[in-house]
């Protein structure tokens, strides 16, 4: 086994550090406070190819693996996760979903514009009464000749005001459960296609999150993915990758609130020494550390599965649950290393704490993944 990272990975690691450290760092903290999406940053992001980092080049995208995607969402999460959720839902939900199971019409006129960074992307799969129940779908598309009547609501959508291509899942046929269920892309600007309040939120602030609106939106056949029923099968593969994306977005909230420990407890000074030489300290940046690593290992193992085109399914779900973890148990550990300093926004730790939660309820909450985890160990 080689624990080596490329020198291709080294680089992908170093560009994605200057630029949260030269980009994203400056403002962060206002645009958390001020709820404000980092627009210039998100399409910075897109011109340096962070966008549509696994996409063929032949549309527009950087031809890398997972691996480069989750060391770059790990050095970009470090900073700003409002920058780096963006980032990961373009590249695991949405240029994923239509690379796989897109056609090449859909690729030239959707994918090629998302990869490169001119326009974001949504997935559009919650709902008020069907979180994690992807099942559960009330938003419904009736066939009208040669396109689709899509009714509707969708909750807690990333990119929800700033994205201009959405990936719409809705019930094509009730009476067919979870095999009634498809996938539709739908354009910004479409009538009857409203997007609601951008949500008031605990962490990721600068997220741009809404809830959307669909009412007797015409969707053309041409734009539905894949046959009518696949939807569900989209959402449940699609999200897989996405759970990796996130399990490097907790790593890097959990990273970066460890580093910035290490360097405090190095220069605040507590019984006339620097505090990182007090034991109590010690005992707290050794487990930081190794959770960290732990974290690491798995959520780069469940990268390279996928990029073997190996089953990654469970992989990933444990990554997802276990980075997750680690992301709230080093963020609360951070804030209490930094003591008084940690509680105000100056020092960064509270809102990266803030901002570890949500880690453990998106593409799936801690449950969601235990029972992933579990079907994958018992079946």
């Amino acid at each position: 086994m080689n624990f080596q990272l490329t020198e291709e990975h080294l680089a992908v690691q170093e560009a994605a550090r200057e630029f949260a450290k030269s980009e994203l760092l400056p403002g962060v903290i206002e645009r958390d406070t001020e709820a404000k999406f980092p627009k210039e940053q998100v399409k910075k992001m897109g011109e340096l190819g962070f966008m549509g980092m696994m996409v063929d080049p032949k549309y527009n995208g950087g031809g890398m693996d997972t691996l480069s995607y989750v060391i770059a969402m790990e050095e970009l999460s470090k900073i700003d996760a409002s920058a780096s959720v963006s980032m990961s839902v373009n590249n695991s939900l949405v240029c994923w979903g239509l690379e796989k199971y897109g056609t090449e019409e859909q690729k030239q006129k959707y994918l090629t514009r998302l990869a490169s960074g001119e326009v974001l992307g949504a997935f559009c799969l919650s709902e008020p009464e069907a979180g994690s129940d992807a099942t559960s779908q009330k938003t419904n598309a009736e066939l009208k000749g040669d396109h689709y009547i899509l009714n509707g609501t969708k909750n807690w959508i990333t990119n929800g005001s700033s994205a201009s291509i959405y990936l719409v899942i809705a019930q094509t046929d009730a009476s067919k459960g979870h095999k009634g269920i498809s996938v539709f892309i739908v354009e910004k600007g479409w009538e009857g296609f409203v997007i609601g309040k951008k949500e008031d939120k605990l962490g990721i602030r600068g997220s741009d999150t809404h809830s959307l609106m669909f009412t007797d939106v015409k969707v053309p056949v041409e734009n539905r993915i894949g046959e009518e029923g696949f939807g569900f099968t989209f959402a449940m593969e699609t999200l897989n990758g996405g759970r990796i994306g996130i399990a490097a977005q907790a790593l890097g909230i959990a990273a970066g609130a460890y580093e910035l420990s290490l360097a405090y407890s190095k220069e605040r000074k507590a019984f006339g020494k620097p505090i990182s030489q007090h034991q109590a300290i010690q005992f707290k940046l050794a487990d930081m550390a190794t959770q960290i690593e732990a974290a690491r290992l798995l959520v780069y193992k469940a990268a390279w599965l996928k990029d073997q085109e190996q089953d990654y399914a469970h992989a990933s779900a444990m990554a997802k649950l276990y980075a997750s973890e680690v992301a709230m148990n080093v963020t609360i550990e951070a804030v209490q290393v930094h003591g008084g300093y940690g509680y105000v926004k100056e020092y960064h730790v509270e809102r990266l704490m803030r901002d570890a939660k949500i880690t453990q309820i998106y593409e799936g909450t801690s449950e969601i993944q235990r029972i992933v985890i579990s079907r994958g160990i018992l079946k």
